[in-house]
């Protein structure tokens, strides 16, 4: 026979005090969980959403991101006479002959970070279908003109409309903001290829994006590259390319499961002396229960579910008290390392449902892990000791 839910629920009520502080602990570890997870969330989105499934990125040979790339300017006719890309209205091949380069700039709040230059030929925009210019006007060829993200021109010093961007000797007139729709390309800033290859004396680009037909003609491109004996360079999906930058994310990911458990286990530690107390508090109810006729079971399951109604009550303040700091205390964007390019990755904190999900599933645990020693102290409680407190 089963306890009746409805005297664990009364019970909470009763010690309004001691549950209110529980529910309270429990909601700020499940609070502080939901905002790294939704950091990592976001972080890890800008990859996952970036490039597009028809688009080929050409790197050179065991190459792991454009930065240590190289592609000579005699390859290009070969890449783009290859089979399987896509033409405009014209018939010319959709494709970018594109040069990255790392700068060190100075943030707007302080301190520097490396933000990604990215030269980029006529049809680059066109192949990127998030990329939507703001204000302003697109850069001119040879004029040291460039367009910045609008998240960068928030974030780094010199990077509004009009400014003057300076790199040592080099130095580029801001003439347009532009929005990807938090992609990769909201972390960078861009310019004519031929003028930054100039400026920084290259002779080779970093890397050539091919739009492709479609996945017959992804295939193809791909395989006539690999095949091709004159052409040391491997061919990647643009998708795919980014969502490998997802490591990125990881130590992030690490880091919030690591300080959750910790605050886990001291959440633990305060739902299991909520429970210590109820069960000191009630040893004259768990004997009459027992001599009722109530098995060990039913009162140890009693118990688990009083310590598990605690702990999603401190679930769901949390999922709150996180919906509430994402929306008005992190609804900036941030930015952090990409350990594939050492470049400033710009993002914004994103809370799912399923975050939320996994924060009342991780307050669950805290309760189950919490009850279950003052639940086996309440079920096991021998009767005759139990009775002879009963006045």
């Amino acid at each position: 026979m089963a306890i009746p839910l409805k005297y664990n629920i009364r019970n909470l009520f009763v010690r309004k005090v001691t549950t209110g502080l529980t529910v309270l602990g429990i909601g700020l570890v499940v609070a502080v969980f939901l905002s790294v997870m939704s950091l990592s969330e976001g972080l890890t989105r800008v990859f996952k959403v970036s490039g597009s499934p028809k688009n080929i990125l050409v790197l050179r040979r065991n190459s792991q991101s454009e930065v240590d790339s190289g592609i000579y300017r005699e390859q290009i006719p070969l890449i783009v006479t290859l089979p399987g890309i896509d033409r405009d209205i014209d018939g010319n091949p959709l494709f970018s002959t594109e040069l990255v380069v790392i700068l060190n700039m100075e943030k707007n709040e302080g301190g520097t970070s490396n933000v990604t230059l990215r030269g980029i030929s006529e049809k680059g925009p066109h192949l990127r279908p998030q990329f939507k210019l703001a204000e302003g006007r697109m850069f001119k060829p040879g004029l040291s003109e460039v367009i910045v993200s609008r998240s960068i021109s928030k974030r780094f010093k010199n990077c509004s409309l009009d400014d003057i961007i300076r790199f040592g000797s080099y130095q580029w007139k801001v003439v347009g903001i532009f929005d990807a729709d938090g992609t990769a390309p909201d972390s960078e800033i861009w310019t004519d290829v031929e003028g930054a290859m100039s400026d920084f004396r290259r002779v080779s680009y970093s890397s050539v994006l091919v739009r492709t037909t479609d996945k017959l003609g992804q295939d193809q491109f791909v395989t006539a590259l690999s095949n091709d004996p004159r052409l040391a360079l491997q061919a990647k999906s643009e998708r795919s390319y980014y969502e490998k930058q997802t490591s990125t994310a990881d130590p992030i990911k690490f880091f919030g499961i690591f300080v959750g458990l910790i605050m886990a286990i001291g959440a633990c530690f305060g739902a299991m002396n909520t429970m210590y107390a109820a069960v000191s508090a009630r040893t004259k109810e768990i004997a009459t229960l027992r001599v009722l006729g109530f098995s060990h079971m039913s009162i140890l399951t009693s118990f688990i579910i009083e310590s598990l109604l605690l702990a999603l009550l401190g679930g769901v303040l949390g999922c709150f008290l996180g919906l509430l700091t994402v929306k008005l205390a992190l609804s900036g964007v941030t930015g952090t390392t990409n350990f594939n390019t050492f470049s400033e990755v710009v993002f914004a904190f994103r809370l799912t449902p399923n975050i939320l999900l996994t924060g009342i599933v991780f307050s669950l645990l805290i309760g189950l892990f919490g009850g279950i020693l003052p639940a086996t102290q309440a079920a096991f409680t021998k009767i005759i000791l139990a009775l002879r407190q009963v006045e």
